[in-house]
């Protein structure tokens, strides 16, 4: 399975803000954005004037490493975005969120989208009572996500450091579970992209 294996605090230099790529890192001082929030490279610090291609691809790249797919899949995504009814890029954020991996880091069950895609691969939960380990799997509005091994210390961990977290509004929690109660609207998607960027990149 093809991955990212490189220095994910670079990724966050380079778009200018935390994507929370890390974890409880990302919480703490040692966040290479409190350090040093400019990008990375020996011209990290010069300044640029982007064009308007540019401002397009950094959407694109920020979305992309925000939810940690691939290029090819994100492509993939936008024609399944496109395909459906209503605004296209809206409809690309609804799916992105709808990941498995994604539902599982929003739940509290993980502390980055990174560590939520293991614990799904290793066969920690099941979706309306059935084991899933496809991290990008699709929810739909009325799955139950629930974990499988309650004994798990490492998701036992994450609920109580999260348990300070709010829920989502397009969730309900349960016993060591959650019920999707609808896809996200756009405004219940707390990501700060501008969405309509990718659009007109990909319609170049």
């Amino acid at each position: 399975m093809a991955r990212y294996t490189g220095a994910v605090c670079r990724q966050c230099r380079r778009e200018g803000e935390k994507l929370f790529l890390k974890g409880e890192r990302c919480y703490s001082d040692k966040c290479a954005m409190n350090r040093r929030s400019f990008a990375p490279g020996q011209h990290g610090q010069a300044r640029k004037k982007n064009s308007e291609y540019g401002i397009q691809l950094r959407a694109k790249q920020k979305a992309k490493r925000y939810y940690g797919v691939l290029e090819s899949q994100f492509a993939k995504y936008f024609e399944e975005a496109e395909r459906q009814n209503g605004i296209t890029g809206e409809n690309l954020l609804k799916i992105l969120e709808s990941r498995l991996d994604n539902v599982v880091y929003r739940a509290g069950f993980a502390m980055s989208r990174k560590e939520a895609r293991q614990l799904v691969l290793h066969r920690h939960f099941t979706v309306n009572g059935h084991t899933v380990n496809i991290p990008s799997y699709q929810v739909k509005a009325g799955d139950v996500i629930a974990v499988k091994s309650r004994d798990c210390e490492k998701i036992k961990e994450c609920i109580e450091k999260n348990s300070a977290r709010p829920l989502v509004s397009w969730m309900e929690a349960g016993d060591m579970a959650v019920t999707v109660k609808n896809l996200p609207e756009r405004n219940e998607i707390d990501f700060n992209v501008e969405e309509h960027l990718i659009v007109e990149l990909y319609s170049k």
